[in-house]
């Protein structure tokens, strides 16, 4: 997938290889769990397998169905990943000697409601990049920096659009009708990709108006990108990369309500502020439009989509996310620069490490 970058230093080449040593990740559940009711809650560690792989071998061992268990949200094959999954509990006691060389019961507990798509606050990720000498480094470090204290632009990764990176296109062909899918959740699955491209396509686009700010004088940006001068002017007195329009939907940051961008002052001092956040539209019907000039950056990618809105779920997504908790070690010894850092659910850390080090899969 083709995209722009929010930093722009030089490509950094390190090695990063997506094991259970080197990438890591713990979820953060979206409450605490009470201790009692119905459900069982394990906290499990699995490595080197899908969560649906994981949970087909929980389910031949105690016997629930696998639509019996409960699951936050889906994880890598790749790597380490320690997350909570429910079940009756009725099926404890066939658990309690559960063994599996990929899958470890750390932990179990109980609660009042099943575990759902969606209840987890975020994820926590720890990330070692090898063959990295110091230069390397102190670069990585700055751009960490940077985008521990400015954010960063949520785009879908890689992943969202398969191996071939052709999801999208099988996605657009099925709702244009060019081609069947006959499994449901493969069919959502690849139209949910093309509805990820229409958003990456739309973020670059945000991208380039920041980087034609930041490197342009304001005659060449109101030729290239088509504004006024009062308009360009407006947007130089932005302090954050990410420029807001009046019209532009709002998220409240990290969770909240969508609204309309009308107080374009207010709204970007709460910006600077990371109460708010600016989003994206996934084309569908159902959901929140732009309005205004926002509405017309909107329109110049996603009216593609326009014939098919009432095949697709809309949603809005963030645009712009921060990372919490930030950390970094560089042992060079080892030559490794270790990190960690936490980001909200649906945000991806290999986008972080593509923006890192400027190197797309």
């Amino acid at each position: 997938m083709n995209r722009l970058f929010y930093l722009n230093h030089s490509p950094i080449n390190v090695l990063f290889t997506k094991n259970s040593s080197d990438f890591v990740v713990d979820e953060l559940p979206l409450y605490e769990f009470s201790g009692v009711g119905e459900h069982l809650i394990l906290h499990v560690r699995k490595k080197d397998i899908t969560t649906w792989g994981m949970i087909q071998v929980l389910s031949e061992a105690c016997g629930a169905k696998t639509r019996d268990f409960g699951y936050a949200g889906l994880k890598d094959k790749d790597g380490m990943t320690k997350q909570y999954i429910s079940v009756h509990k009725s099926y404890e006691k066939k658990l309690e000697n559960f063994t599996h060389e990929n899958i470890k019961i750390i932990s179990k507990t109980y609660h009042n409601n099943k575990i759902r798509i969606g209840h987890l606050k975020g994820n926590r990720f720890f990330i070692r990049l090898k063959r990295a000498n110091k230069i390397d480094a102190q670069k990585l470090q700055s751009a960490l920096k940077t985008l521990a204290k400015e954010g960063f632009p949520n785009f879908f990764g890689y992943q969202r659009f398969g191996r071939d990176g052709d999801n999208h296109i099988l996605g657009k062909e099925i709702l244009e009708g060019k081609r069947k899918e006959r499994k449901r959740k493969m069919k959502n699955f690849f139209i949910s990709a093309y509805q990820s491209h229409l958003f990456n396509t739309w973020l670059s686009n945000r991208l380039k108006i920041g980087h034609m700010l930041e490197g342009f004088s304001d005659k060449e940006v109101e030729e290239s990108l088509g504004f006024s001068r009062q308009l360009v002017k407006e947007l130089r007195k932005q302090k954050r990369f990410f420029k807001i329009f009046k019209g532009d939907v709002m998220h409240h940051y990290p969770a909240g309500k969508a609204f309309v961008c009308e107080d374009l002052d207010a709204e970007l001092k709460r910006f600077e502020q990371e109460d708010i956040t600016p989003t994206g539209w996934l084309p569908g019907g159902r959901s929140m439009r732009c309005e205004e000039f926002a509405k017309e950056l909107e329109d110049a990618v996603c009216l593609e989509a326009e014939p098919y809105l009432n095949q697709m779920d809309g949603a809005r997504r963030f645009a712009w996310a921060f990372l919490r908790d930030v950390e970094s070690e560089y042992k060079e010894e080892q030559s490794w620069f270790e990190m960690h850092f936490s980001l909200p659910k649906g945000s991806y850390a290999t986008v972080i490490l593509e923006e890192l080090t400027h190197q797309l899969k």
